[in-house]
């Protein structure tokens, strides 16, 4: 299912289908058109010339040529004229006409550009936001399964809007504990930490194997100890699922994770995740701060004040938004890892 945002040439893209933002003749253009009819071939110009043209909004297929994906979806996106033409509906008809096509022709996976970004006009953050919306929206019916690429040239293709930037900026700006922070107290805290940590272990190993009441030779045996170990993260995210009345595809699609990675997880109670994936599933749980601290101790993690992309998810469960194609727009603003794909 996963969506993926990449950084990329769309032409080098090696998914079954890549599409391209074309014009109404479909006999090539520039930008993102006039660049994948270089990168196919003549051979692409002449099978398009058969196709008699697109509607805005519609979409054709044809060969891949000499790209490495093995077909092209064409659509023909809106210009965009003030917002109020409907742009947006034919915008979203693009998306959704391509990936039905894709789907028709059996594609597992698909890459776009940011349609009609480019000479149609449409401002970039407003057609990455229908373009992501309206993407989700389609994989998360349960009969769609497809890997999809979101192709971004460069980073500055796109930006959250200021007030959201400066919002997280500032919340960054409260809380992120600098990697140049005075030597001393950083010695004084790791000292403190060292003496505490030693303190704790030796409660624990008095606790543990020195109660008064269990002598030597009664004590549990090494594997009699692994046993009673707690319950790792496979086990408490399928638990978490079932107590959110959740079913696993839309878990996992909610975070957006593929199927086959999902599968990995449930078929393996030892299974260790990345801390990133680890957090898309507290957000497709939607848990709070201190919720999200546990499920990523399963795992072996902890939210850190030292990492700006744990403070901007933190932000974002502070305020209760829980969209992980949101948080992962913020991520990618402030050059940070992504959740989930």
């Amino acid at each position: 299912m996963p969506l993926y945002i990449v950084r990329n040439d769309i032409t080098l893209m090696e998914t079954d289908a890549i599409v391209n933002a074309a014009k109404n003749s479909l006999l090539g253009g520039s930008g993102v058109d006039g660049r994948i009819h270089k990168a196919a071939g003549p051979a692409l110009l002449e099978e398009c010339k058969t196709l008699g043209g697109c509607a805005t909004g519609s979409a054709k297929i044809t060969k891949g040529y000499n790209l490495k994906a093995r077909y092209i979806i064409h659509t023909v996106g809106p210009r965009w004229l003030g917002g109020s033409c409907g742009e947006k509906q034919r915008l979203e008809s693009c998306y959704i006409s391509s990936l039905e096509l894709a789907k028709e022709n059996h594609c597992e996976s698909v890459s776009f550009p940011l349609i009609s970004s480019g000479v149609y006009g449409y401002p970039k953050d407003n057609a990455f936001d229908v373009a992501i919306r309206t993407i989700t929206a389609w994989l998360e019916k349960s009969e769609n399964d497809m890997d999809v690429y979101m192709v971004l040239f460069d980073r500055a293709a796109y930006t959250i809007s200021r007030n959201l930037y400066n919002d997280i900026e500032s919340y960054i700006d409260d809380n992120y504990v600098s990697k140049h922070s005075d030597s001393r107290e950083i010695f004084r805290r790791r000292k403190l930490m060292a003496t505490a940590s030693m303190k704790s272990d030796t409660d624990c190993y008095e606790d543990t194997f020195m109660a008064p009441s269990v002598t030597t030779d009664k004590m549990l045996s090494l594997e009699d100890y692994i046993d009673r170990l707690d319950e790792g993260f496979s086990q408490t995210l399928l638990k978490l699922i079932d107590q959110k009345g959740m079913t696993d595809a839309q878990c996992y699609k909610k975070a957006n994770i593929s199927r086959k990675h999902f599968s990995k997880i449930r078929n393996d109670r030892n299974y260790k995740p990345k801390k990133s994936t680890a957090l898309a599933f507290a957000i497709a749980l939607e848990l709070t701060l201190d919720e999200t601290e546990q499920l990523l101790k399963k795992a072996g993690y902890a939210l850190t004040h030292s990492s700006k992309a744990d403070i901007i998810i933190e932000y974002f469960i502070v305020k209760g938004n829980y969209n992980i194609f949101e948080i992962n727009d913020a991520l990618w603003s402030f050059d940070q890892p992504l959740l989930g794909a």
